[in-house]
């Protein structure tokens, strides 16, 4: 062998070895069927299409007809796990229609041999917390999962079948939330819940700032137009280091115009302009998560999923890993 191949051999050892960062660590995760646990505090996203999912029951555009199983595979409803390898435990924001494989890979990134330490609870909208369905006799018949919830959304699941079965079974265990109190869940990891405006037929509607050791993240998959929020977005995320806001719809043309008032999500072109005097640094925190089956931001090939880069913002991925 020549001296110039063993030194291209030795090069291209090197290179293998040496420690990817977070951003390629998600990519080899998507890519590859070993998973590795992680070993430092950590967000990982584990579904970012809105409740219904996508494909959508009763879609026959292409949106949905067309999709490749591997996009199909991949679009799971909106929800985030948190890991804490050092004190061995693991939550999930949201329990989705997904929660079975969503809570079976974050189990597989943890530690801890429970199925979950604890579930935060959005709201009572259908792609936030019927996958408690599953804690119950007909699924993995759990025993005291700590639920935290607010009020309105402790009490709806107290009241209302079949969710009040779970807490008379035991299988979950509600815990109160205020607005804006600290959850101390260890001495390096926190939750803050905060309220936000929103269609709140059953329950109020939260976000929750996840606090780490060094980082945090901000969670708000579902508002209605920043405008009728009390706070500042641009404030919220000056004070984190990520951001993941309600991208639902891209724009009103995706939905055929429908009276916003159904439905009054911020779009994201919206997002952008209200955002747009940002400096870079503060637009790269920025993720849209929860986009609707017509979003046309879920095709990576899109103008759409195109100008949001473009604009210095990002479109949140599955399995992607946020360090904390």
């Amino acid at each position: 062998m020549s001296r110039l191949c063993v030194l291209l051999l030795f090069v291209a050892i090197l290179v293998s070895c040496t420690s990817p960062d977070v951003k390629t660590i998600t990519k080899t995760v998507k890519s590859s069927s070993k998973i590795d646990r992680l070993k430092e505090t950590s967000i990982v996203i584990l579904g970012t299409i809105q409740d219904a999912g996508s494909p959508q029951i009763g879609c026959l555009k292409e949106c949905c007809s067309q999709l490749m199983d591997q996009d199909k595979k991949n679009r799971k409803v909106c929800s985030m796990g948190v890991i804490n390898p050092n004190s061995r435990t693991k939550y999930l924001i949201d329990a989705t229609p997904n929660i079975s494989e969503q809570l079976n890979y974050l189990n597989k990134l943890g530690t801890s041999e429970k199925l979950v330490d604890g579930i935060f609870l959005t709201h009572a909208h259908i792609g936030h917390y019927t996958g408690l369905m599953y804690l119950g006799k007909e699924g993995v018949s759990a025993r005291d999962i700590n639920v935290y919830a607010l009020s309105r959304m402790k009490n709806f699941l107290e009241t209302n079948g079949p969710w009040e079965k779970l807490v008379q079974n035991k299988n979950i265990k509600l815990k109160d939330l205020s607005n804006r109190d600290t959850v101390f869940l260890d001495k390096n990891l926190k939750v803050l819940p905060i309220v936000v405006p929103h269609r709140d037929e059953y329950s109020e509607t939260v976000g929750y700032k996840i606090i780490g050791e060094t980082r945090s993240a901000l969670f708000i998959p579902d508002i209605d137009k920043w405008d009728k929020w009390d706070v500042s977005i641009i404030q919220e995320i000056s004070k984190v280091d990520y951001a993941f806001i309600d991208g639902t719809f891209y724009d009103g043309e995706e939905i055929n115009y429908r009276d916003i008032s159904e439905i009054p999500h911020p779009f994201i072109i919206e997002s952008m302009s209200l955002l747009k005097n940002l400096s870079s640094k503060e637009k790269n925190k920025v993720y849209f998560i929860h986009l609707n089956h017509t979003n046309p931001a879920l095709d990576e090939d899109s103008n759409a999923f195109k100008q949001i880069h473009e604009n210095g913002f990002h479109v949140a991925r599955i399995n992607e890993v946020f360090s904390l």
